[in-house]
């Protein structure tokens, strides 16, 4: 079921978006050789905490951390550790926040140093994705409306769209119906409405778009060791058009 949000709860919904951004923010500023994903985690909780709100993350079906940290071939949901970042790698930062019952979500794919360029047009294609199905998060289009404007852009790069992971719904609860993939036809699913807010989050990788999932039972990670880019917001469908919530 579709949960239809009303003019409060998507305001409390920017709220909850404001600490995910400034959290953000603030690790996409700290990103650099030599910091470990631990770090970052301790950051953000740090960050999160003291703006009121609540890791949304930590203990979410037993998952560990404040934040997710996926390097370089890791798709999603890579757990924070002792792990160095090095010059050259790119880590994807996935950070939740609920405040007031509320949940904001959002994801940053962020270079390490001086990366490749393959990497750095990975990061910016994945961004660019994003926008893109964005632009078609208007009332009375279709949810696949949104996918196929993704994988469009995605795949004309030469990049793949990841399809065993997707977006999502999201509100009083972490994750809502309904799901968003980021590839599909056109014209089909649900009725985009007023009121309805969604977490759209391209995954892309450089090579194909196979996806496994290693032995801690969490960190998703490409099958041919390509890199992976994830960009994530939070976004409002409303009748004068989408509101990114966590910017």
């Amino acid at each position: 079921m579709i949960i239809i949000k009303r003019n409060y709860e998507i305001e409390y919904m920017k709220r909850a978006g404001k600490v995910v951004s400034n959290t953000l923010a603030k690790l996409q500023e700290v990103v650099k050789p030599g910091i470990t994903t631990a770090e970052l985690d301790r950051l953000a909780e740090d960050m999160i905490l003291k703006q009121g709100a609540e890791p949304s993350f930590k203990g979410y079906h037993g998952f560990p951390t404040s934040i997710c940290a996926s390097v370089n071939d890791e798709v999603i949901h890579g757990i924070p550790n002792d792990r160095v970042l090095k010059e050259g790698d790119i880590v994807s930062i996935d950070c939740g926040a609920c405040l007031n019952g509320y949940h904001g979500d959002a994801a940053r794919t962020i270079p390490v140093g001086k990366v490749s360029e393959e990497a750095y047009q990975l990061i910016k294609i994945t961004q660019e994705s994003f926008f893109e199905g964005v632009k078609k998060a208007l009332v009375g289009n279709r949810l696949t409306d949104i996918s196929h404007a993704i994988q469009v852009l995605v795949e004309n790069e030469g990049f793949s769209v990841v399809r065993n992971y997707v977006g999502h719904g999201i509100g009083r609860n972490m994750h809502e119906d309904p799901d968003v993939p980021n590839y599909g036809s056109p014209g089909r699913g649900p009725k985009l409405s007023a009121g309805m807010v969604l977490a759209i989050e391209p995954m892309v990788n450089t090579g194909g778009y196979y996806v496994k999932t290693l032995d801690n039972g969490w960190t998703v990670v490409t099958v041919d060791g390509g890199l992976s880019a994830h960009y994530e917001n939070t976004v409002a469908i409303l009748d004068n058009g989408p509101e990114i919530l966590t910017l």
